[in-house]
């Protein structure tokens, strides 16, 4: 497991398992957030494996899917409205961690500069040029 940090309240990273939660939880996260569907790729932890473990951690976990490629604006929605009722900070997962950064830097269109938003994901190693549009307001 190797979480990114996008901003003060969200890092971000590649599937998880269940054997990460203990870390996760040391390294002071309160919350994880799946976006990643169940039976995306064969042998991959559903979610619900993953939040027995987090409870048990005592961590509260979500899950809001997203089929790769295919984000939406209301995912994103849900991703703020996530972080904001969630105790942080929180850690999302997805495959590789590049779909959750994507969702925060749609979830926060409006509320910071487009170049904070592309800074802080880049500095995190993902690139969000492509969406840079969106962000902007320009579906």
């Amino acid at each position: 497991m190797d979480p990114k940090r996008i901003s003060d309240s969200l890092s971000v990273a590649p599937q998880i398992t269940a054997a990460d939660i203990p870390a996760i939880r040391d390294r002071g996260f309160r919350a994880i957030i799946c976006n990643r569907p169940d039976g995306e790729d064969p042998g991959q932890p559903g979610f619900e494996e993953i939040a027995r473990a987090a409870r048990a951690a005592g961590l509260e976990a979500r899950y809001l899917p997203v089929i790769s490629g295919m984000v939406e604006d209301a995912d994103a929605q849900a991703l703020g409205a996530a972080l904001r009722e969630l105790p942080g900070p929180v850690l999302a997962y997805c495959r590789s961690g590049t779909r959750s950064a994507m969702l925060w830097a749609l979830a926060q269109a409006g509320l910071m500069p487009v170049p904070e938003i592309l800074a802080a994901t880049r500095a995190a190693g993902f690139d969000m040029g492509g969406v840079a549009h969106r962000i902007a307001g320009g579906r």
